[in-house]
């Protein structure tokens, strides 16, 4: 048998089979129950004999303004008969692969402090369904009450388009309309609504161009390419589609030229002003250094901001932002462009309140490190462990330049479970490139509460087997069982083999894997810094804190 693990003794501290057995047990208990609180369970019981996407996958083409795009003639006939409370307030809409929720949270927050009331609407959810609905002037997910209350009122007329439609209105849809009669009964005064696949025939592009204050697209990459067309010019395009008449539109970036042409091309046709965060050169957004805040690392920011052919602008020094790397500055960047946008048109929205709701943005999920006492619920005392729901080749690459600015010496663990239209190859080609790299765990977890969209462990070896070629890095796969005979050998004097290769394991528990690769990282450091990093999904992120709260 090779020893690879380390060349000192190691303490017989791995759990045991019979406790791992018991993990498991917990873990599947957990998640066969229902998550949210019972007085929804009608709503949620509702939502699920309803087609969810989110759990099947998107059909081919779905996200595309053609013939086998989604109906958006069917939203509006139920916006119609619920009284189109879409009409009722303004929105910023977001679009783009990446940096949408981000960038949704930092203006939310921009306008809070400024004293508005908001509606925001984002999805996925991590923990609860609710958190993708926030109303009022704080970041908080909607009150089961308030939900439960809207839902028992128009129920009624739900039902009624159901059945206009045959039984085809979506669990997207039908909780898209909720969220719009949410905002329009509580008369916000503003609403900021992400996209949920493309643009221009997503459920959320029913805003007229009256209601919308402005659009934002932040980021046009190559993801659910079979459902937008094949490509990243028909992915632009069904972005595009958010971009209404007259009304201005946000660009985040940085794009690549083609790109950027295709989405201003389609601005200037509709006599829309561009505002491009990334490219104009009035626009500055540099991190100057990290600091600690609130005991977590953040990074301290200048954020520089002039509207081309606008009296706007914004000098922004020393900011502190929780959402660490390039990227969450970009898409801090991108929300302030939009802010100053707002206040072009008057909005009221002073710099302090744009500093204000910068510094207050944080999100599940996206660069989180886990307390103290949350990894010691995970059976992980004194452990470093970070979630992040990065599952594109890009997010991988931003994930990766922040663990390398973050803790540039730490060594790393990977925790990875990811779904099946995902660019599994180039996902691990971007991060077996970070230097310190120990081991990487393949693991799964349900998305959207189903198995289907699932991609198996051993399909992810494949994977990352072919990537480790491609990027010519050495790696070592072990069963899970060898590596535990391997931990629990006090025995081991000598390491066979050299500790600069990789370890790769499929263990299609997310708990053993956390729990082994913390034994990993502990012999290979001697008990110094090492981090695990739990990424791949968004649906990986919200399994880890269900078992927390377990």
């Amino acid at each position: 048998m090779r020893r690879v693990l380390t060349h000192h003794s190691i303490s017989k501290t791995l759990v045991s089979s019979i406790s791992m057995a018991l993990n498991n047990l917990r873990f599947h208990r957990f998640f066969s129950a229902n998550s949210e609180d019972p007085e929804l369970m009608e709503f949620m019981d509702y939502l699920h004999n309803l087609k969810n996407y989110e759990k099947s996958g998107v059909p081919k083409g779905a996200g595309m303004d053609s013939k086998d795009g989604f109906d958006l003639g069917r939203m509006n006939r139920l916006m119609e008969l619920l009284g189109n409370p879409q009409s009722k307030f303004q929105a910023v809409h977001i679009a783009g692969t990446k940096g949408k929720g981000s960038t949704a949270a930092f203006l939310s927050n921009i306008l809070r402090a400024e004293g508005y009331s908001v509606g925001c609407y984002t999805s996925p959810h991590i923990q609860t369904i609710r958190e993708r609905i926030s109303v009022g002037r704080y970041d908080e997910p909607v009150s089961v009450k308030a939900l439960n209350s809207l839902f028992q009122r128009i129920k009624k007329v739900l039902d009624q388009a159901v059945e206009l439609e045959n039984g085809r209105l979506t669990h997207f849809e039908v909780f898209t309309a909720t969220a719009f009669s949410l905002f329009a009964q509580e008369k916000v005064d503003i609403a900021v609504i992400e996209a949920g696949l493309g643009g221009a025939r997503d459920a959320t592009n029913i805003i007229s161009s009256s209601g919308l204050a402005a659009s934002v697209i932040t980021t046009v990459g190559a993801e659910h390419l079979a459902a937008l067309g094949g490509s990243l010019e028909s992915i632009a395009i069904a972005k595009s589609g958010i971009i209404k008449h007259g009304r201005p539109v946000i660009l985040g970036g940085p794009f690549l030229p083609h790109i950027e042409c295709i989405l201003r091309d389609k601005a200037s046709s509709l006599s829309s002003t561009v505002v491009a965060a990334a490219s104009d050169p009035g626009n500055k957004s540099v991190i100057k250094g990290l600091s600690n805040l609130d005991g977590k690392p953040c990074q301290t920011c200048d954020i520089v901001i002039r509207i081309k052919d606008s009296q706007q602008f914004v000098e922004l020094f020393g900011v502190k932002l929780s959402m660490l790397g390039s990227h969450q500055l970009q898409n801090a960047t991108t929300a302030t462009c939009a802010s100053l946008c707002l206040r072009d048109q008057g909005w009221k929205i002073s710099d302090e309140s744009i500093r204000t709701g910068l510094e207050h943005t944080c999100l599940l999920g996206r660069s989180q490190f886990l307390t103290p006492s949350e990894a010691e619920a995970l059976g992980l005392p004194g452990a470093t462990i970070l979630l992040d729901g990065a599952h594109t080749k890009e997010s991988a690459k931003a994930l990766a330049d922040t663990i390398g600015m973050t803790f540039p010496k730490a060594k790393l663990v990977l925790v990875v479970a990811m779904a099946s239209d995902k660019d599994h190859l180039g996902f691990a080609r971007e991060l077996l490139s970070v230097r310190k790299l120990e081991a990487v765990f393949l693991t799964e977890v349900d998305i959207a509460g189903d198995k289907s969209r699932m991609t198996s462990a051993s399909i992810l070896k494949d994977c990352w087997v072919q990537a480790s070629k491609v990027v010519g890095v050495n790696i070592l796969e072990y069963g899970i069982v060898e590596c535990q005979n391997l931990l629990e050998d006090q025995s081991v004097h000598s390491a066979v083999e050299p500790e600069s290769k990789i370890i790769l394991i499929t263990e299609s528990s997310l708990m053993n894997s956390m729990q082994i690769g913390n034994q990993i990282l502990r012999a290979r450091t001697r008990n110094q810094s090492g981090i695990i990093v739990v990424t791949g999904s968004l649906h990986i992120v919200s399994s880890v804190l269900h078992l927390i709260q377990v």
